[in-house]
């Protein structure tokens, strides 16, 4: 069985994941993870502290936010809140159940407060949907 190693806030990122991002490529990379865990909720998350398979396809154009004290702060406090820490193993499915009961949709404001993603409503999307279906999204 496969296994993809996350970041803490990336199990948020990914619920309100719609095909955008910071660039072409980090989008291709992102579905592929997304659509992965969408199609095999069985697959294996392997919690890790710092950057993950997500951030290794982050535009080198682009400032990188990856090792900034906040989204470490996002992190610890996303895993806190699911009662998780790095070198957690769990199924995508069981992830998903943590969030379901742990989460309300307007923890993300609190949660990731300065995340420029967070005003667009997206990850708060993202979790009301999985509290009531339990499974990721088809993509736009």
């Amino acid at each position: 069985m496969q296994s993809i190693a996350l970041r803490g806030h990336h199990l948020f990122c990914l619920l309100g994941y719609r095909g955008k991002g910071y660039s072409e490529s980090f989008c291709t990379n992102m579905t592929a993870v997304y659509e992965t865990l969408r199609n095999d909720p069985k697959t294996i998350i392997e919690i890790i502290e710092g950057p993950d398979k997500i951030c290794a396809a982050f535009p080198s154009d682009q400032p990188n936010h990856c090792h900034n004290p906040s989204v470490y702060r996002k992190d610890s406090e996303i895993l806190g809140e699911l009662g998780l820490a790095a070198g957690n193993r769990l199924s995508w499915e069981e992830l998903i159940g943590n969030i379901a009961a742990a989460v309300q949709p307007e923890d993300i404001h609190r949660l990731c407060y300065d995340c420029p993603w967070e005003p667009y409503g997206l990850c708060q999307e993202g979790v009301a949907h999985i509290r009531q279906a339990k499974m990721l999204r088809p993509l736009p």
